[in-house]
């Protein structure tokens, strides 16, 4: 058994792709996109007609429609080849606007409903600042269900956990780059990988809180840097992977053992966590990377939003 079917005896195995092209070769349950992923996909010579038909198609139509219905597009073929779910991003330029979020996300579902997919299908991505996980709340609370994204810190997790998001997608490499950083010279390899590594002790801690008080929020550890990181959280409700580690895992061998266990983090001793408002601006103020990678992140989805605009236009 290769390690990734061994992987999915452990944990649902999502694909972290725009390229639909890819996706059958790895089984993948589910699949999520991202502004990025859509732009990389786009410049490909094999999804440039499809780009130009939307646009042609919707081109007496405002900006920001194309752009969603150019998103739904994607994942509507994505889900002709999976049996889960899509995940589909609201424009990160939207991150800290809980009234217009909840309006844009409410479109991109009425796209997919159009197209004959199922609500439950799709999980609309939006940026885990706080006027962010409150529109999900009130999404949730609406039907619709999200995929918190751009999550760091354990503060996000506890928020989103009281709104009773869907998911939430903690990212483990992103973290590890900034504390690999950071530390500069003083970095050991070695010394922090697998359970080591601080982007999977994030996940780990996050895991054990949800599951030690019957959080139902589902975890899904995203941005990989290597496969050391994704075997370490093996266990943990789903990972989303990119295809060239998804094709490492396919390729390997090696053992893999559950890492994470929801029956031992019930038996933990652990503290209830809370945030309001002010508590939450204030403990991720506190968490100097989870602040840096959270603006970092929002900025560069919304230059490639704008980037992919750009090209639509010249389409």
């Amino acid at each position: 058994m290769n390690q990734l079917d061994a992987l999915k005896q452990f944990t649902t195995v999502v694909a972290d792709t725009g390229d639909f092209h890819q996706l059958a070769q790895f089984k993948p349950q589910d699949a999520t996109t991202n502004p990025s992923l859509i732009l990389k996909a786009v410049q490909k010579a094999e999804y440039q007609p499809l780009l130009k038909e939307t646009v042609t198609r919707f081109k007496d139509r405002q900006l920001d429609e194309i752009m969603d219905r150019l998103l739904v597009r994607f994942g509507s073929e994505i889900l002709s080849i999976i049996p889960g779910r899509v995940s589909t991003e609201v424009d990160a330029r939207l991150s800290f606007d809980t009234s217009a979020t909840v309006t844009r996300a409410e479109r991109i579902i009425e796209l997919y409903q159009a197209e004959g997919i199922h609500i439950d299908r799709v999980l609309i991505k939006i940026a885990a600042t706080w006027e962010g996980i409150q529109a999900a709340g009130q999404l949730e609370r609406r039907g619709i269900h999200t995929n918190l994204t751009l999550l760091f810190s354990f503060c996000q997790a506890v928020a989103c956990g009281q709104e009773k998001v869907q998911l939430i997608s903690p990212f483990v490499g992103r973290i590890y780059d900034w504390y690999k950083k950071s530390e500069g010279a003083r970095w050991d390899e070695a010394a922090r990988a697998g359970v080591n590594d601080p982007g999977v002790q994030s996940v780990r801690q996050i895991f054990n809180h949800y599951k030690h008080f019957g959080i139902a929020t589902e975890v899904m550890g995203a941005s990989f840097r290597n496969v050391g990181q994704i075997v370490a959280l093996a266990g943990s409700d789903l990972l989303t992977i990119s295809p060239d580690l998804l094709a490492q895992l396919a390729a390997a061998d090696a053992p893999v053992v559950r890492a994470l266990d929801a029956e031992a983090a019930k038996k933990m001793n652990l503290d209830a966590v809370n945030y309001d408002e002010a508590g939450f601006r204030y403990a991720l103020n506190e968490d100097a990377m989870a602040t840096e990678k959270l603006a970092e992140g929002i900025r560069a989805f919304a230059a490639d939003a704008v980037k992919l605009e750009q090209l639509m236009l010249a389409a």
